[in-house]
């Protein structure tokens, strides 16, 4: 599977979000173990030298860690993941009532309109 990676923000950063939000939408579970840096850097088709400072980053944050001989690990801290989680979310939500607030809609009609939106949603299965 391909990385979209744009040249509008660092290589680096935009690995250290995707790997993030492959970790908060399950697609790697807490204590899963991660691929290593070369197959990540394959994966995404950089050089392993910038996967390994956007999985630094990661290390950093305490998203990941590692063990010495057997490779990287994703936290097991749940309420770590759910905090980067509802981060994500907030961002999202964010810049959503800001594009809805200038499209001119009232805080009353956004809700309507997401009411809506999810009914149909769940109806449409």
């Amino acid at each position: 599977m391909a990385w979209e990676l744009k040249s509008d923000r660092p290589i680096y950063a935009q690995l250290v979000e995707r790997i993030e939000l492959m970790v908060v939408s399950g697609l790697y579970p807490p204590g899963c173990k991660l691929p290593s840096v070369r197959d990540l850097a394959a994966e995404a088709a950089v050089n392993p030298n910038t996967m390994q400072r956007a999985m630094s980053q990661l290390e950093r944050s305490g998203l990941i860690f590692s063990q010495r001989t057997s490779g990287r690990f994703v936290t097991e801290d749940k309420e770590k993941i759910e905090e980067i989680k509802k981060s994500y979310a907030k961002e999202i939500s964010d810049e959503y009532l800001r594009r809805m607030y200038k499209l001119g809609f009232t805080s009353a009609q956004i809700t309507a309109f997401l009411d809506r939106t999810i009914e149909e949603s769940e109806q449409n299965g």
